[in-house]
């Protein structure tokens, strides 16, 4: 089966645009950024979106918004016409006091997001009606928060962090513990966490062009080889790392 040419070599361009407006300070602490995107399809496009540990605040254009959880794999969206939404990406770990409950309820799920927030949703939405929004919900301080943040930024900061063990040693915690607090806050496991993060490596190296040895890359990220990096970016990705090099 022939691949759409709108996804070879970065031709997504043509038809999307993005940008990524960053938090107020006030909201710093909870929002890792917004992030606003159209585009305009004459035939529908399948947009594969790929997992963060983020859960996300959405507003479409046409109104109406919802909450996503963290989504545990790759997903697919068609994009048709002329559209566009409006999202909030909250920091991983941040969006408990928010929701006032096990973040790991809304993993792989979309509700409502009347269903979480009070007010009146802003059917217009911008940087600073989302931002007057968020700033009325502002949930009182919550150290778990920080300790879950700390932990995912950690993960990010060290790629010798491969396995839970080495992140539990790190924190001085152990991985009971660790997966105690990744349900509660993040919504999803330590070791989702570090295997997507480690992942996200692969797709740094194959923005900046060049041939990629794959099976050193695969060594580099802590693998046994080159078979189980496969299988792990295809799980995550849902493309084998040399066809979804062809997305560059």
């Amino acid at each position: 089966m022939s691949r759409d040419a709108r996804e070879l070599g970065s031709a997504w361009t043509k038809f999307q645009r993005h940008s990524f407006p960053r938090p107020s300070p006030a909201l710093a602490r909870y929002v890792d950024r917004y992030w606003v995107v159209s585009w305009d399809y004459e035939e529908p496009y399948r947009q594969l979106i790929v997992p963060y540990p983020n859960v996300h605040l959405v507003f479409n254009r046409s109104g109406g918004a919802y909450v996503n959880g963290v989504a545990s794999g790759h997903q697919i969206r068609v994009l048709s016409g002329a559209d566009g939404v409006f999202g909030v990406a909250f920091r991983p770990g941040c969006f408990r006091p928010f929701l006032g409950r096990s973040v790991s309820e809304l993993t792989d799920t979309a509700v409502d997001a009347s269903t979480v927030f009070h007010g009146e949703v802003p059917n217009a939405p911008s940087v600073a009606a989302v931002e007057e929004f968020l700033l009325a919900q502002q949930p009182a301080a919550d150290p778990r928060t920080d300790s879950a943040a700390e932990a995912v930024n950690l993960i990010i900061a060290k790629p010798e962090i491969t396995r839970v063990a080495l992140l539990a040693d790190a924190l001085n915690t152990n991985a009971r513990a660790l997966q105690r607090l990744f349900a509660e806050y993040v919504g999803i496991g330590p070791k989702w966490v570090i295997r997507r993060y480690r992942l996200h490596e692969v797709t740094e190296r194959l923005s900046t062009g060049g041939v990629v040895d794959w099976a050193a890359l695969a060594a580099d990220l802590g693998y046994a080889d080159q078979a189980h990096f496969t299988r792990d970016f295809k799980s995550m990705f849902g493309e084998s790392p040399t066809h979804y090099a062809e997305r560059y």
